[in-house]
């Protein structure tokens, strides 16, 4: 298994840090941000390949912000591919 650790940029987030095994997201762990809203995003991540989440979160802003936490996320992702 294969953990990525990330630090977002732009978000409120400070940390994330994903667990995949064998292109399948098996965890997704996050410090700061909108803790309802990641625990959500965290839950249906889990089992979802790893190019399939970057498909789905890429580009997602936040407000004015040219960025936000499932698109810091798939840039998580996008570094380890």
């Amino acid at each position: 298994m294969e953990t990525i650790k990330y630090t977002p940029r732009g978000v409120c987030s400070r940390s994330m840090e994903i667990d995949v095994e064998d292109g399948v997201i098996q965890a997704v762990r996050v410090a700061g941000g909108c803790h309802g809203n990641l625990q959500g995003v965290s839950a249906l991540l889990k089992g979802m390949t790893v190019k399939e989440a970057i498909a789905r979160m890429e580009g997602i802003r936040c407000g004015m912000k040219p960025t936000s936490c499932p698109d810091q996320l798939a840039q998580a992702l996008k570094s380890a591919v």
